[in-house]
């Protein structure tokens, strides 16, 4: 990819790439596990294929599946996957200071290959924009360094479980190692009341929620909590980012 290409000597992105390395076993069980998934629930290789190629997002697909098996409307997917991945949207702000001078086509690069992982370490690495110009290429040769790790690992993985799916049983529970790398995710994260709260909330709700058909408690957790913590935040002044939870 050019993209890659044109960050790739900077010292950053192998430093981004490193630390990233260790993370990528549990990624790749996960990755493995989605592939197996999607075969065994139906799906066509070539359909199993383009979702693992155009999608690039575990939890959206893993949600998808079952609703695709199930015959659920295309209306009831499509608002399983956005609300699945609305903690993207939150990705995509807080990175917007540090891309906005990019191009528009290597912003939307950068979208594409934003993961979980990806994000936490990098807004961990640099807290705040760099402010000149060879302070920038830095972070986001950074950023590519973790890209690559998380975008390889997932695809070739998640393409291997696609290619085994005949022989890897979904009872080896390879995707716990996913689950625990998305725990993790969330607890680096909740660095503050108003995210505990929103965490509280969303499972709380979703709990409440399990009865309704098509995994709509998710949906509906989701949003519950994303509209609580938004009128909160702005009828009572609360910053999402203050407070410390510890």
């Amino acid at each position: 990819m050019f993209f890659l290409a044109s960050v790739r000597g900077q010292p950053t992105f192998r430093e981004g790439a490193r630390q990233m390395a260790p993370l990528a076993l549990g990624l790749a069980a996960w990755g493995l596990m989605t592939g197996v998934a999607m075969v065994q629930s139906g799906m066509s290789v070539v359909e199993a294929v383009a979702m693992t190629l155009l999608v690039y997002a575990g939890s959206s697909q893993l949600a998808a599946i079952p609703l695709l098996v199930a015959g659920a409307p295309g209306w009831v997917i499509l608002a399983t996957g956005f609300c699945v991945n609305l903690r993207f949207v939150v990705f995509s702000l807080h990175l917007r200071p540090y891309l906005m001078y990019l191009p528009r086509w290597r912003r939307l690069v950068n979208g594409y290959l934003t993961a979980d992982l990806s994000y936490v370490m990098f807004t961990t690495r640099y807290p705040q924009p760099a402010e000149n110009a060879a302070g920038r290429d830095a972070q986001e040769a950074f950023l590519a360094g973790g890209y690559f790790i998380t975008w390889t690992t997932w695809m070739g993985m998640s393409l291997l479980g696609v290619a085994l799916a005949n022989f890897i049983p979904l009872a080896w529970g390879l995707g716990f190692a996913g689950v625990l790398s998305l725990v993790a995710i969330l607890c680096s994260m909740a660095t503050s009341r108003l995210r505990l709260l929103a965490i509280a909330i969303a499972g709380a709700t979703a709990v409440a929620a399990y009865s309704l058909p098509l995994k709509l408690n998710i949906v509906v957790g989701i949003g519950v909590a994303v509209l609580i913590c938004f009128w909160l935040e702005k009828r009572m002044g609360l910053d999402p980012n203050e407070g410390d939870a510890a």
